[in-house]
């Protein structure tokens, strides 16, 4: 089948640079997806978006080219709640891959067992309303249980504003929770203003919280872009990652985001992302738990010792 990407789309970098700052051994890109390729994985008829091809090939290189050893595949929107793509890059990734997926209420016990033994450890709800249309709140809820069971986390994307409705039904939900990109804050407002005041609150008030320190290319209004060997992108989103970082470091996580769906206004070269990291985590100890100690725990806890 064929697929016509979405106009204005940017593919992904070409060529990225070789990350200056070395990663820890052990190193896990946490956020990151796979897209079709269409041909072979057909984008759902719902979609609000089609993508570029992404192949599992090719995000393992660029995991390899980087310097990270695993990683953590997300369920992109545009395949809904198909997750073959997924699936199939999970079983081909010699067990350095874990998964992220989406599903309907109407899956079996089967099926989440299945895609259990090939290494989904969660499920991605999504609330930012450009992106999916409307699921009913007792349906995921009722979802959230039946995958609380198998030792999986729910992974949450909303946008900041409106984190005060979703506040209640995000605090009631039976499992590890971890938000994406720190919950879209707007950079433009204070760091001590009272949107991001709150969602520090909410990690504070819910210890089961964890968030992604991820994305600064989507939330950066002033840059500098990570591009032509910028050694200090997107400093407007410095102090809110960092901010996380320092507070909650049990509690952090951080990818790549490749290939970066629906950026328009630039693509980053994923080489000068990884030097974000430094800027964000400071100290060798910070970096150990954002990228090695915390997604290891989450996704391959029967590797963590002790």
């Amino acid at each position: 089948m064929q697929f016509q990407k979405t106009p204005g789309w940017l593919d992904w970098y070409q060529g990225p640079s070789q990350p200056k700052f070395q990663l820890p051994a052990g190193a896990v890109d946490a956020h990151c997806h796979v897209f079709g390729p269409g041909e072979e994985f057909p984008y759902a008829p719902e979609r609000k978006y089609t993508p570029c091809d992404a192949s599992k090939q090719q995000l393992f290189a660029l995991r390899d080219q980087l310097g990270f050893e695993r990683n953590v595949i997300v369920q992109a929107t545009c395949h809904g709640a198909d997750n073959r793509a997924l699936l199939d890059a999970l079983l081909h990734s010699d067990g350095k891959a874990r998964g992220v997926a989406t599903v309907r209420r109407d899956i079996s016990d089967e099926q989440l067992q299945a895609m259990h033994d090939a290494g989904v450890r969660g499920v991605r709800f999504n609330f930012v309303k450009r992106l999916v249309d409307f699921t009913p709140k007792d349906e995921l809820m009722e979802i959230a249980g039946r995958i609380a069971k198998l030792g999986w986390h729910v992974v949450i994307y909303f946008e900041a504003v409106d984190l005060p409705e979703l506040w209640d039904f995000f605090s009631g939900l039976p499992t590890t929770v971890v938000v994406d990109h720190m919950g879209r804050p707007d950079v433009s407002k204070p760091l001590d203003g009272p949107e991001f005041a709150l969602f520090l609150q909410f990690m504070r008030d819910n210890p089961n919280v964890w968030s992604k320190v991820s994305c600064p290319e989507r939330l950066s209004l002033t840059g500098p872009k990570a591009l032509a060997g910028e050694q200090a992108a997107y400093r407007d989103v410095v102090p809110f990652a960092r901010r996380v970082v320092e507070e909650f470091p049990d509690r952090v996580l951080w990818g790549t985001d490749w290939p970066h769906p629906n950026l328009k206004d630039h693509m980053p070269d994923d080489g000068l992302l990884v030097d974000f990291i430094p800027h964000i985590a400071p100290t060798p100890e910070l970096q150990h738990k954002l990228l090695v100690d915390n997604p290891l725990r989450l996704y391959w806890p029967e590797q963590v010792k002790g």
